[in-house]
């Protein structure tokens, strides 16, 4: 994390990727959250992975891509890129998020990824952010891609379950035409709220399909 630091033009910039609101609950005044940071270095992590895999694998379709980009970012891996490079050592939290166990809390680690590459993009310009993604995050591709991939609904109920919420709900919304040529429009719910939608010829590939449109707007 030293090292990360010295790269730093704005040093406040750095140190508010890392402040928790536990911290500015307690420290009002000195500075913000990270959860600006935190908004930005989402879309810019979306953005960097979408197009590096969209290149690495020309021949992949849609669905594909979707997966291999989930699995790169989704909480489970940039919490792990936290622990690899010290990250829950240097964040700033109250004395009570501490005693809970925030610093090895993988939701609460993955997000202050995410505000570290908000934090670069306005230091230093997307250059600085990509080069971090490629090099923490996107070393990873060519092993996931070579593995099986988790099929969209595994990998949505883990993100899910990882933002500690029920695990997804899917509904029938129709069934159209006959017995052996049906298909099906299939909802997924999260947290009571309607998500997103799929169809498909039987009631798994609606639901597989609708899981992906899902992981679409909510994976990180």
């Amino acid at each position: 994390m030293m090292n990360l630091q010295k790269q730093y033009k704005n040093n406040n910039l750095f140190e508010q990727a890392l402040t928790h609101r536990s911290w500015v609950n307690e420290n009002i005044g000195i500075r913000g959250t990270n959860e600006r940071l935190e908004f930005l270095g989402d879309a810019i992590l979306e953005f960097v992975v979408s197009k590096e895999i969209y290149n690495m694998y020309p021949d992949k379709e849609e669905g594909y891509l979707t997966s291999l980009r989930a699995n790169l970012v989704n909480t489970k891996n940039l919490a792990n890129l936290a622990i690899k490079i010290g990250v829950g050592e240097k964040i700033f939290l109250s004395k009570g998020e501490e005693d809970g166990g925030g610093r090895n809390n993988p939701s609460l680690l993955a997000d202050t990824v995410e505000a570290i590459i908000g934090s670069l993009f306005l230091d230093q310009g997307l250059e600085a952010a990509e080069k971090f993604i490629i090099e923490n995050i996107l070393i990873d591709a060519e092993t996931k891609a070579s593995s099986s991939l988790k099929d969209p609904k595994s990998l949505l109920q883990e993100i899910v379950q990882a933002k500690g919420l029920q695990a997804p709900k899917y509904q029938v919304l129709s069934d159209v035409g006959p017995d052996h040529n049906k298909i099906f429009r299939i909802e997924v719910v999260i947290d009571g709220k309607q998500q997103a939608q799929g169809t498909g010829k039987s009631k798994s590939e609606a639901e597989q399909n609708a899981a992906t449109s899902a992981l679409k707007s909510m994976v990180k």
